[in-house]
């Protein structure tokens, strides 16, 4: 008897629909990723939707006003704050960059000469020019970025309004976002979507005290070791301690830069100072913002931070940190726990959720 004929045979039918599954699981790939600015600007409306729920749901607890009244105050008191230091302090911000931006050549000149009394040689010199024209072209080009900035106001006010629907009713979203899970898979994808709203809130909280307390802490430093620009030099480091690691190293540069057309002390003294608020911000800040929210491991979040940057560059980098709170806590939720069926910990800002 031949073997072949042994063998199954797959029917045209099966063929056909096992090539439409493929191309259909390729194609949905490929949207996603065309899409994934749009995901991330998603993405981004609900860290933000987040951040107005959980004031709407303080206003309401204090005030006992109706939800949708809450909402409305939340928004007009957070973006108030905004506008109100944008509008208070942005003259001020304004000079210091300036200040920045002048006196960044003579810091090369400084250094290099410091380097030439120190006997380095030429190819820390050249590596030192090489950075400094990079960074001169950078700060010559604020312009253009402030002009990027501008032409993305319409994604800007996109992820605010979706924001604000978003928090209007979380709860129409929460159901639908459970209803695509099977029904016996229900409770678990509830109970994963509250723990990452959870985590993004905590960690909100945190980093919102972490970027005050950093920006008092290095600005105030800066201006008692009579580095130019200090309160700009410090607002810069406030806001990049959003991204993990990196944003203190990327901080720390030009405020060394600059200290040195004081002096190489005050320029050793620039650097001690930013690890000594290092030092807090990881010792004291971050497990107030670990409690919170959710104890990543750091590789992970160093790791998520650089990819991040490379696929999709600023916004990526920008949201590096609550995507990956997000994606830690439905991996502990959805496999730790429920498919291998361990025990976990997953921390949750319950005052909110009541």
């Amino acid at each position: 008897m031949d073997s072949n004929a042994q063998r199954p045979t797959l029917g045209y039918g099966r063929v056909a629909a096992m090539t439409v599954m493929i191309l259909a699981i390729a194609g949905t790939g490929f949207l996603l990723v065309s899409m994934m600015r749009l995901v991330l600007l998603v993405f981004a409306a609900t860290v933000i939707a987040v951040l107005f729920s959980a004031a709407a749901n303080r206003i309401h607890r204090w005030t006992k006003l109706p939800r949708g009244l809450a909402l409305g105050l939340s928004v007009v008191l957070l973006l108030g704050i905004v506008i109100g230091i944008f509008f208070g302090f942005g003259a001020q911000l304004v000079d210091q960059f300036d200040t920045i931006r002048d006196q960044i050549p003579p810091a090369l000149q400084a250094i290099q000469r410091q380097l030439d009394s120190w006997g380095i040689g030429e190819p820390a010199r050249d590596l030192l020019s090489q950075g400094g024209s990079d960074l001169t072209t950078i700060m010559s080009r604020a312009g253009t970025y402030v002009l990027s900035i501008g032409s993305g106001l319409s994604d800007a006010v996109l992820v605010l309004v979706g924001a604000i629907f978003l928090a209007a009713d979380p709860e129409l979203y929460r159901r639908g976002l459970v209803m695509l899970a099977p029904r016996s898979a229900e409770p678990v994808a509830r109970q994963a979507v509250d723990d990452a709203a959870g985590g993004l809130r905590g960690w909100m909280k945190g980093e919102a005290v972490a970027i005050v307390v950093v920006a008092l802490l290095t600005g105030t430093g800066l201006w008692m070791l009579g580095v130019p620009a200090a309160i700009g030099l410090g607002l810069i480091a406030g806001l990049l301690d959003i991204v993990p690691f990196v944003g203190p190293i990327i901080a720390g540069v030009p405020a060394v830069m600059l200290a040195f057309t004081q002096s190489p002390s005050t320029a050793l003294w620039t650097i001690v100072l930013f690890l000594v608020v290092q030092q807090i911000q990881g010792n004291i800040l971050q497990p107030i913002v670990q409690k919170h929210a959710v104890d990543v491991p750091p590789a992970v979040l160093l790791f998520s931070v650089i990819g991040m940057g490379l696929m999709f560059g600023f916004i990526g980098v920008l949201l590096a940190a609550p995507l990956t709170i997000v994606m830690f806590v439905l991996v502990q939720r959805i496999y730790v726990q429920h498919l291998l069926g361990r025990d976990i910990t997953v921390a949750t800002d319950e005052a909110d959720q009541e």
